[in-house]
């Protein structure tokens, strides 16, 4: 059971990425989608990234806001 605290920088330790508030900011600005592309179909994401979004967004999962904050923040 995950009993981590829900934040972004726990969202990217959870997809793998640097969570350090600069790298945050970074990924942010490099990384861009297109209003009809759906997060987990950013071309940026590896496989496992992708399967993690997905399944937390189809579960509901309490990673969903987080996930929803980020999908904004890339738009």
């Amino acid at each position: 059971m995950d009993t981590s605290k829900h934040n972004l920088a726990n969202l990217f330790a959870q997809l793998g990425l640097d969570n350090s508030p600069e790298q945050i900011t970074m990924f942010v600005n490099k990384h861009r989608i297109a209003d009809d592309t759906l997060l987990a179909d950013a071309p940026f994401w590896n496989e496992g990234q992708r399967h993690f979004i997905e399944e937390s967004l189809q579960e509901d999962a309490d990673w969903c806001e987080l996930i929803d904050e980020l999908d904004t923040m890339l738009r």
